[in-house]
């Protein structure tokens, strides 16, 4: 693989285009990545990018996202069907009708959420900082969608606002049980336990941390703790190991896999850069409408 590696690197600086990848894509598409990071992160790089072509390894959204930034930029997205399953389960008629019914609400959307929801929710939030972006609003009334655990998470820690959720989910993080907690401290005993806030709250409730993925790594790189169990994607394990190998981790699940975030490989990277094929097209109005919703995330960050 490692010719196909230098063939993505060769070709990336010819044609002036920057790769970002996501901490649940494959190793080998994170090591020939120029930025590898988490939803908010991403965003940022996107955001910045001088490059003429951005070459996004990960789902659909994340592509969405960051041709919303930078509409003037050919955004290409490896495996056109790599989407999100949360993402999908909120529509923006379900988002019209709650913002009918409370209209004092502020609709707040998880990044992870198409276009169209970003469109009519009037700010976006990511998990490293839902938090702090709902804290800013002077809205008492929050519509938070599609993840209902992350709005748990979020409400828990914000007692003033009034939450109004939203019955979205992340079957990855989803599915991880409080057996499945008990089971890993029991095997690793001493070991944090370290969780995504899309796990449901009994799980984030036994953990000794909860956190996004950057705040997951972030934890590791800090804490003098040799050994961790990690409830997130096992991207993210793959990650931990590459960077700092003289610490242990230890996946909290097998389950922990995303499988839309792992079909992107280093032969579909190469493929649409040699092509440009596979480009995240959206009309004006759209670009526009929800640039205002991930820009204004930006501004409370």
């Amino acid at each position: 693989m490692e010719h196909i590696a230098d063939t993505i690197r060769k070709l990336k600086k010819e044609k002036n285009a920057v790769i970002l990848a996501h901490y649940y894509q494959n190793l080998e598409v994170q090591k020939v990545a120029d930025y590898v990071g988490d939803s908010f992160g991403l965003a940022k790089e996107a955001m910045e990018a001088k490059e003429d072509i951005i070459v996004f390894c990960g789902v659909h959204f994340m592509a969405e996202s960051a041709k919303i930034l930078n509409p003037d930029k050919k955004v290409l997205l490896p495996v056109p069907s790599a989407g999100c399953p949360m993402a999908d389960m909120v529509t923006r008629q379900d988002v019209l009708a709650l913002k009918d019914r409370y209209p004092q609400a502020a609709a707040v959307c998880y990044v992870n959420s198409s276009a169209e929801v970003k469109g009519v929710c009037d700010i976006a939030c990511t998990s490293s900082n839902a938090v702090k972006v709902v804290a800013g609003l002077p809205n008492r009334q929050i519509i938070f969608v599609p993840d209902q655990n992350l709005g748990s998470y979020v409400a828990g820690r914000l007692p003033e606002k009034e939450f109004i959720p939203f019955t979205g989910f992340c079957p990855t993080h989803h599915r991880i049980t409080v057996q499945e907690l008990l089971e890993a401290k029991k095997a690793h005993p001493g070991a944090p336990v370290l969780v995504h806030p899309e796990c449901e709250k009994q799980v984030t409730d036994l953990a000794d941390f909860a956190g996004s993925t950057k705040q997951i790594i972030d934890y590791t790189l800090e804490s003098d703790q040799k050994e961790f169990i990690i409830g997130t994607e096992m991207g993210v394990v793959d990650y931990l190991k590459d960077i700092q190998p003289e610490k242990t981790y230890h996946v909290m699940s097998q389950r922990l896999i995303c499988p839309d975030m792992k079909k992107t490989g280093l032969e579909e990277v190469l493929h649409v850069l040699r092509t440009e094929e596979n480009e995240v097209v959206m009309e004006p109005q759209l670009i526009h409408d929800a640039y205002q919703c991930l820009t204004r995330m930006m501004e409370l960050s």
